[in-house]
């Protein structure tokens, strides 16, 4: 039976597994240049480069996404109440206290990300500091912490850097053919050419099963377990609800593909959807979480 620790362990799970994944596509890729050039020195360089890669979006993955988004640190002089409700919710999880960072955005919208728990950060946007009151803060705190305690934020942030190389790495391979071309006349040729086609494919595709494979159940069960934490679901409930409303007519300046599952609302605005395209949406559907928040038995 599934419960909190198992879902903490299967993160860590996950994790691994996604590099492990990395791993060997790169090594594939590595290979299949190699031959085509006749260069064994190439193979070494794509497991050299995979090793590095991984070890690089472990300790910066984090960082990266921090400064795609533009956030600044928050100074508790400037930002007490979010600093004061992020310390007490805090040592009412358990949790050491994180970093918070504010992004200059009118979108209301937040995200935790971070290694650790010693290394969690937190991040709002502007716009959702001034559309809430300090319950409904509280439980957008209490989700991302959520976040940071059920160990989501180191498989959702290394997700970002791997999934976001493997988009490079089709561009690279398909310029490489197109300016290269020549080449494919020797050896037999055509083997760039089908690597970067295979690529170009299967990049937009890769991105959106490793965001599927975090699953969009951490989101229902941060919101759980934040709800839980505050005592308080509808705080969340009438969050979500703001959220839902300002980010449809004005999603974030600094939405990104790479990083929308990392936030509690997508970045590019909410959307109605059915059917297919709700299988490939990042979030759940505002109404299912909050129906899920109200009938919640805290």
């Amino acid at each position: 039976m599934s419960n909190l620790y198992s879902h903490q362990d299967s993160n860590v799970w996950r994790t691994w597994a996604l590099m492990a994944a990395f791993l060997a596509l790169v090594v594939a890729i590595g290979w299949a240049i190699s031959y085509y050039y006749q260069d064994p020195g190439i193979m070494v360089i794509a497991v050299v480069f995979a090793i590095f890669m991984n070890i690089f979006s472990f300790w910066f993955s984090d960082k990266i996404v921090l400064k795609l988004h533009k956030a600044k640190l928050a100074t508790r002089e400037e930002y007490f109440d979010l600093y004061n409700i992020t310390e007490n919710l805090s040592i009412a999880a358990g949790l050491p206290m994180p970093k918070l960072y504010v992004i200059d955005d009118p979108s209301p919208n937040a995200f935790a990300t971070g290694r650790s728990k010693n290394k969690a950060v937190v991040a709002v946007t502007t716009g959702l500091l001034n559309i809430l009151d300090r319950s409904e803060l509280e439980g957008v705190v209490a989700h991302e912490l959520a976040h940071i305690g059920n160990r989501d934020i180191l498989l959702a942030t290394v997700a970002v850097v791997l999934a976001g190389f493997i988009s490079l790495a089709a561009d690279f391979f398909l310029r490489s053919h197109i300016f290269g071309g020549s080449r494919d006349n020797n050896r037999g040729g055509g083997i760039l050419m089908i690597v970067g086609i295979v690529l170009v494919v299967l990049a937009p595709i890769f991105a959106t099963l490793i965001r599927l494979a975090i699953s969009r159940r951490r989101e229902f069960l941060a919101d759980a377990t934040g709800a839980l934490l505050t005592r308080y679901p509808e705080g969340l409930a009438n969050a979500l609800k703001k959220i839902s409303l300002s980010s449809s007519a004005r999603p974030m300046q600094t939405a990104h593909d790479a990083t929308s599952h990392l936030f509690i609302a997508n970045p590019f605005g909410a959307k109605k959807l059915s059917g297919l395209h709700k299988l490939f949406m990042t979030h759940p559907p505002t109404e299912e979480r909050i129906h899920a928040l109200m009938s919640s038995n805290v």
